[in-house]
């Protein structure tokens, strides 16, 4: 009989070890546990040390706390000008109430999936085929918008959402890829007429300039030239003016006038050989031993020989 207690003495220590074993928890870090006490929901456990009362309670929930990346499906959407497309994305989401992601849903990725597919397809089509691929980011934002606000009672936050692919029908693509070479041959023409352009500009610029250029070395040149041609005659004036002003002041000495009056003396002689040669008859007053006579001889004689020139002329 001693035996049969200690044996259950035994046991029942042994219970009361696993029950209390059972009693201590040890939640994961970005983990909740939630809780049910006789199947109805009792607290949330965070995570670190936790005691549950064994029996009575128990751990129905365990939703992880991480952000989560969930796969859209491909799925055919149809735009605002009736094209369409084949469209897939993926998903960023978070639990933020672990009560509301255990008991507003059964499976809140699959709803947030769903939701997401739906939005998708009411937001590609309210724009046409050419926006989808300009407006890829604000389909995204505006898809994130949707789904937050439906998905608030299930205690998830989508953080971000992102299309991967765009896939038009084949004639769409073809049609898109002519556009496009179109276009890029539209734009090397425009490219390289305004380098013709340019270029064109270029030369008639270089050419203004070489006229240019030229036009002031030959305005320089003439100037240069002109220049030298006054300075030439200012000292050609100089030496004549000094030359007169050398005569004069000799020809005002007792030797300057005897040089003129010889001078006047030669030149007398001279016209008076020319008078010969052009008349037989040449009439010599008789007082021709005087200086002053002679001058005045001389004198007249040019002057008649300068006049008969005059009218012969």
């Amino acid at each position: 009989m001693s035996a049969f207690f200690n044996v259950i003495l035994i046991g029942i220590g042994i219970l009361f070890i696993v029950v209390l074993f059972r009693s201590f928890r040890f939640v994961p870090q970005n983990t909740a546990y939630v809780v049910e006490r006789f199947g109805k929901y009792n607290r949330t456990m965070d995570a670190g040390f936790n005691v549950l009362f064994p029996v009575i309670d128990k751990v129905a929930h365990k939703p992880t706390l991480k952000e989560q990346a969930l796969d859209v499906p491909s799925q055919a959407a149809i735009t605002k000008d009736n094209i369409s497309l084949v469209v897939d994305g993926v998903l960023y989401l978070k639990v933020i109430d672990p009560y509301k992601s255990s008991y507003g849903v059964e499976n809140y990725r699959y709803a947030v999936t769903q939701l997401a597919q739906t939005t998708m397809r009411s937001e590609i089509g309210k724009i046409e085929l050419d926006k989808t691929f300009e407006e890829r980011e604000n389909l995204n934002i505006n898809i994130v918008a949707a789904i937050n606000e439906a998905a608030g009672p299930w205690g998830v936050q989508v953080l971000r959402y992102e299309i991967k692919d765009i896939e038009p029908p084949r004639s769409v693509l073809e049609a898109m890829e002519r556009q496009m070479k179109a276009e890029r041959d539209k734009r090397a023409a425009i490219l390289e007429s305004e380098g013709e352009r340019q270029a064109a500009i270029n030369v008639a610029e270089g050419d203004k300039q070489a006229k240019v250029l030229a036009a002031e070395a030959d305005k320089a040149q003439q100037i240069l030239k002109a220049e030298g041609e006054a300075q030439a005659i200012i000292a050609v004036a100089d030496a004549k003016a000094r030359a007169l002003e050398v005569v004069g002041n000799v020809a005002i000495s007792e030797q300057g006038q005897k040089a003129i009056q010889l001078e006047l003396a030669g030149k007398a002689i001279a016209a008076k050989e020319a008078i010969a040669k052009k008349s037989s008859v040449v009439l010599l007053p008789d007082n021709q031993t005087s200086a002053s006579n002679l001058v005045a001889e001389a004198m007249t004689i040019i002057n008649t020989l300068n006049k008969k020139t005059g009218d012969g002329g």
